[in-house]
């Protein structure tokens, strides 16, 4: 019989995961550490095997136990965005919002679904360009929100995470191995020129532009069919494809901002709500630049 997993075992056993003790997770949830040690005891004989390894100064995972801790992160995680989705306010009313290509297939799709499907009476569009047209369009009030790019933290705006640009290969082509290094640039692009180009020349790196494109998607097809490599944010690498690190003999381009804009004047809740929504899905983002 397939063993029933309650909610509450899996709140303990993920408060013991990452407390790295039974103690503290004690502290942690507002229970007693007999409360919690029971909850675990009771995870694993429904299991059948031990999740935890003892030792003198708190546990560890034992192999099922590492198995089980992203099931239960998903678990928990569910359950509070129920909560959160059935007590706060139904959202109503529109919301235009501006992101950039590099985000438009991989980070924002599933979050911006999910925000569409919380708030039924918000009618949602968005707008995928550049950073200068999506401000230009935030001005004229086309737009309610925009997320654009900067070159440092500084100035309008709020920093939602930084996104180092960095050299992307193929990971079946060894393109970053010839000289001339073949590489994809933007047309009459001064952010090409300056910063992807100027990195190369700094490095000594002798390279011809062998794909010249208009965006994102044109980059990654070059790198994909091993033509080229292609400066590109590091959080969206194409499937296939590996970063170019210091070790390959290419460093970091530049640390991007990720910066988020509104337009002039008072913003609805259902702004307000899409606003830290984008928070939430670049937190990730956030908190790696925090740790560098």
């Amino acid at each position: 019989m397939v063993p029933t997993l309650d909610s509450d075992l899996m709140h303990g056993f993920l408060a013991v995961a990452e407390a790295g003790s039974v103690t503290r997770a004690a502290a942690r949830l507002g229970r007693t550490q007999s409360a919690v040690s029971m909850q675990i005891r009771r995870l694993e004989e429904a299991l059948g095997q031990p999740l935890f390894e003892r030792q003198p100064r708190g546990v560890v995972l034992t192999a099922r136990g590492a198995q089980l801790l992203p099931y239960a992160r998903r678990v928990v995680d569910l359950l509070a965005e129920a909560g959160q989705a059935l007590r706060e306010r139904p959202l109503a009313g529109t919301v235009r919002v501006g992101i950039p290509e590099e985000y438009g297939e991989r980070l924002l799709p599933s979050a911006l679904a999910a925000f569409a499907a919380r708030h039924p009476g918000v009618e949602v569009s968005v707008r995928v360009d550049y950073s200068e047209p999506q401000l230009a369009a935030l001005a004229d009030g086309a737009i309610d929100l925009a997320v654009t790019f900067a070159p440092g933290q500084e100035g309008p705006g709020e920093v939602l995470g930084v996104d180092p640009t960095v050299w992307v290969t193929s990971a079946v082509h060894g393109q970053h191995l010839r000289r001339p290094l073949p590489i994809a640039a933007f047309f009459r692009s001064n952010w090409c020129r300056d910063y992807a180009e100027g990195s190369l020349r700094r490095q000594g790196i002798d390279y011809r532009v062998a794909w010249e494109c208009d965006t994102h998607g044109g980059m990654e097809q070059a790198v994909r069919a091993g033509l080229a490599v292609a400066p590109l944010a590091r959080s969206a690498l194409p499937d296939g494809c590996r970063e170019l690190t210091a070790e390959d003999g290419f460093p970091p381009i530049d640390a991007t901002a990720i910066v988020l804009h509104r337009a002039p004047g008072g913003a609805s809740a259902a702004v307000e709500g899409m606003a830290e929504m984008l928070r939430k899905a670049f937190r990730p983002l956030a908190a790696q630049g925090a740790g560098a």
